[in-house]
């Protein structure tokens, strides 16, 4: 019962943290962010272009406020190109003129759902097919009236998306859970974005007791590596590397007492056969704020570690059926 109150707390102070910084940090994690991707299949695209048009979809993410970090690929920003007109100047020297036009979309790039879209028109100017091509592209304003209205309703398709999968997302976690993929379970809840206020207040109660299993687990694993080298050496080289291993047990795990235990044995070990204190310390327990959030911030970092792992790269959005 105390670590559920202490969690609840830890949330709610977390969460007065999060809204008095978000409009500060592009990186919070509950916020909606967005991936921008570049397809390979744009017809007749120089490569000099893709990455400019990569930027180009980033900068309407981010001055629109969906910028984020790069752990949360669900939700993407892609784009096609087509080629209107192109056309050769009256001028001396002659200059290639292109009229593009720019198909953005918005989706889930995981399930292919497309939730909006929008089409500009933009011309550049340029020396050869590549240079204007690109100087059409740069056109490409984030500040357009058109392309803001494109992302909040794109936005708003992702709230819906979370409030009317919520209950499947939170079984998703509990699936996860049970099959001891906790750094998973953790890493899908977070990402519910904070705005989604009833499906991220169910996100959040759940990351509590998944966070409780992974620490134990780890707890498990650590005390036992500890033991054994330990056991394998009893003097102050096998102290210091058992050692290392407690370092790293979180004081609220269920074996902490055991590791305590093992701490102190070392230590007077250690006193009998060197005539020196052990220079080591488990982290203690605390009910303090500080403790709290550092848990709190504990539990999103085995989420963001999860997101950038490599079991948790996307290599292929699916945007079929797109255009």
């Amino acid at each position: 019962m105390k670590k559920i109150i202490l969690w609840n707390i830890l949330i709610m102070c977390y969460s007065f943290s999060f809204a008095q910084n978000e409009k500060g940090s592009a990186n919070d994690i509950a916020r909606i962010t967005l991936a921008a991707f570049v397809p390979q299949q744009i017809d007749k695209m120089p490569d000099a272009a893709r990455s400019i048009l990569a930027n180009k979809l980033s900068q309407i993410v981010t001055q629109n406020g969906m910028g984020g970090s790069a752990y949360n690929q669900r939700f993407i920003i892609t784009t096609n190109v087509n080629v209107i007109s192109k056309d050769l100047t009256p001028t001396a020297p002659a200059m290639t003129a292109f009229v593009l036009e720019v198909t953005l979309f918005i989706g889930d790039g995981i399930e292919g759902t497309k939730f909006s879209s929008t089409s500009i028109s933009v011309k550049g100017v340029g020396e050869n097919e590549t240079k204007a091509y690109i100087a059409a592209i740069k056109k490409i304003s984030p500040s357009n009236i058109n392309i803001q209205s494109f992302v909040e309703n794109g936005k708003s398709k992702i709230i819906e998306y979370y409030n009317s999968k919520c209950d499947f997302i939170i079984k998703e976690g509990q699936t996860l859970t049970s099959q001891n993929k906790f750094e998973e379970a953790i890493a899908l809840l977070i990402n519910v974005p904070e705005v989604c206020k009833g499906c991220y207040d169910k996100a959040m109660d759940a990351v509590g007791p998944i966070y409780q299993k992974q620490i134990d687990r780890d707890c498990i694993i650590k005390l036992q590596e500890a033991n054994t080298n330990w056991n394998a050496s009893q003097d102050t080289y096998g102290a210091d590397i058992s050692g290392q291993f407690l370092a790293q047990i979180d004081p609220n795990a269920a074996c902490y007492k055991q590791a305590l235990a093992l701490s102190n044995k070392i230590a007077q070990r250690v006193k009998e056969i060197d005539q020196r204190d052990w220079k080591f310390q488990l982290k203690e327990q605390q009910d303090d704020i500080d403790l709290k959030n550092a848990s709190m911030n504990a539990a999103r970092d085995i989420g963001v570690a999860y997101g950038n792992g490599p079991k948790a790269t996307i290599v292929r959005y699916n945007i079929n059926g797109w255009w």
